[in-house]
């Protein structure tokens, strides 16, 4: 039977616009939480009761991660786990480089979210500059033109918090957040450590249930699950949807992000093939799926000035996607969500910390740094180029064949080609491709299955051709037949 899931909820914002000031007071005023106040703090999540009556839960789940990076690298690893973000601006302040980030990551996420403005309590604060300045980056709000809910606050008086509270619960419903404890599992990792205990984790379900003594799986390897304790420090014999606790039963620290399941899945390596350091940039590595062939990059600069001339000259470019535009060195969030989004992270003036440059080492994310700035858009308007001409082949392609084999027989040489898409025809023009470059134009002379004469092949089919001219075509290579 179907059962309600309390909203699992992320806050992101600016440093010092007040988050762990919320966080904090939330806590205090949540009385499950006065006595264990600490143990948030080693779960990463926490759960809190709402005094709310006539909604489907009264519960709401804060994940208590440390800013941007951490949220990151949770969608990074493909972990869904927030249903909802609170966007927190400072009333005085108004919107920062942070918060500018933090429009990025919530848009990546594609969940809904609230904005939240801080500190009404100074005399210094200006809501409806706030609400202006998000214009600037196309987040309309209530009486802007848009429908995003606004909630003005004070995390020191907690003037506005309780509102805060009843619109995530009001938004949840429309959300429908809803399990089912007969399910699959779904659980994400959110925390990992090492202490006395062994191997900790922190999880937060997302549908199905965990048991003590529950056999699981994260990837293709079993854990038994020896223990788990809840958000208030107590051992628990079962764990459901959204509230979070520790899980121990690891015999090697898994990466946060990681999914358990009740079922073993075959791991497979969500990375695109990047190139760190490459002298141009690797065209076929930078694809997104289908009809969806734009550069997209990430871009940090030295100056506003320096960020505004960039933008405005890649602007004019339909081909380039600018998931984030901010000032500042490169760091370890900005590589997590080149990963998610697939983008290419472009320094002006900037270089990638040490932390970062390690990162995406290993995540396998381009990171490109300029000095000189017709360099950078000179570069970035070819990729862009070449993208948008390699998508108005692939929208002509009507088939691809891959070379597996050849062989000589009666003296004419001939290939063992295993067709990938669409379907090749005999005396078909094709182009020869070689690591995703065209070397040459050559026709389908001879087509055979199994030495039997056929004008036509599908995908899937395995064939002999010969080729006029032969060219140096060789073992991986590609032939496409383009209309």
């Amino acid at each position: 039977m179907t059962q309600p899931r309390p909203p699992i909820v992320t806050i992101l914002g600016h440093v010092d616009h007040g988050k762990t000031t919320l966080l904090d007071y939330i806590r205090k005023t949540n009385v499950a939480q006065k006595e264990h106040g600490g143990i948030t703090q080693k779960i990463g999540a926490y759960e809190i009761i709402t005094p709310f009556k006539g909604y489907k839960t009264n519960k709401i789940t804060f994940i208590d991660t440390p800013g941007h990076e951490a949220f990151s690298r949770l969608r990074a690893r493909g972990a869904n786990v927030a249903d909802l973000a609170i966007l927190l601006i400072d009333g005085k302040d108004s919107v920062m480089p942070q918060t500018v980030e933090s429009i990025s990551h919530i848009k990546n996420a594609g969940i809904p979210f609230i904005v939240a403005i801080n500190k009404i309590d100074l005399p210094e604060a200006n809501i409806e500059k706030v609400k202006r300045d998000l214009l600037k980056y196309e987040v309309l709000v209530e009486g802007k033109g848009g429908n995003t809910l606004v909630i003005p606050l004070s995390a020191k008086t907690g003037k506005g918090v309780k509102e805060l509270l009843e619109a995530i619960l009001l938004i949840s419903e429309d959300l429908n957040l809803n399990y089912q404890p007969t399910n699959n599992l779904k659980a994400y990792l959110i925390e990992t450590k090492k202490d006395r205990r062994g191997i900790v984790v922190s999880a937060i379900i997302k549908d199905g249930i965990i048991k003590t003594g529950d056999s699981l799986y994260y990837g293709e390897k079993k854990i038994k699950v020896r223990l788990m304790i809840n958000d208030q420090g107590k051992s628990i014999d079962k764990a459901t949807p959204s509230a979070p606790f520790e899980l121990l039963g690891f015999t090697e620290l898994p990466e946060v992000g990681s999914v358990i399941e009740s079922q073993p899945k075959k791991t497979s390596s969500q990375s695109i093939s990047q190139k760190t350091v490459a002298k141009k940039l690797d065209l076929n590595s930078l694809l997104k799926p289908a009809e969806e062939k734009k550069l997209s990059i990430i871009i940090k600069a030295d100056s506003q000035g320096s960020l505004e001339a960039i933008n405005q000259s890649l602007a004019k470019n339909d081909n380039i996607e600018i998931i984030l535009k901010a000032v500042g060195e490169v760091n370890q969030s900005d590589v997590f969500l080149a990963k998610t989004t697939k983008a290419v992270i472009v320094g002006f003036a900037v270089n990638p910390t040490a932390e970062a440059k390690e990162l995406a080492k290993q995540e396998k994310v381009i990171v490109k740094t300029y000095q000189i700035i017709y360099e950078l858009l000179e570069e970035l308007e070819e990729v862009a180029g070449l993208l948008k001409e390699k998508e108005e082949q692939e929208k002509n392609l009507k088939g691809e064949a891959k070379i597996l084999a050849t062989f000589i027989i009666e003296r004419e040489k001939v290939y063992g080609v295993k067709v990938t898409k669409g379907k090749i025809a005999l005396d078909d023009e094709l182009q020869v491709f070689r690591n995703n470059q065209s070397f040459g134009k050559t026709k389908l002379v001879s087509l055979k299955i199994r030495a039997k004469v056929v004008s036509e092949v599908k995908k899937g089919d395995e064939a002999g051709m010969i080729f006029s001219p032969t060219l140096d075509i060789t073992i991986g290579d590609v032939v496409k037949s383009i209309l």
